[in-house]
């Protein structure tokens, strides 16, 4: 099993990403890996991210940009 990220502008467009991911074996590496570059991810011009398994979407997109307060 592979899972992999897709980064999305907010219109759902691919964008290539500010920092180069691996494939992950599991769900939490790829959850672990998103949490610690986010930001990198933020600022180099991605508003979303799409995470697959085996090509299969899982869930997404979720915003890379914190909430309003």
């Amino acid at each position: 099993m592979a899972w992999t990220w897709r980064f999305e502008k907010s219109d759902g467009t691919e964008v290539q990403p500010a920092v180069e991911p691996e494939e992950f074996s599991t769900q939490g590496d790829a959850e672990s890996w998103i949490g610690e570059y986010w930001k990198q991810l933020q600022e180099g011009g991605a508003d979303q991210v799409v995470l697959s398994e085996d090509g299969t979407v899982v869930y997404g997109p979720m915003s890379l940009h914190a909430e309003e307060v």
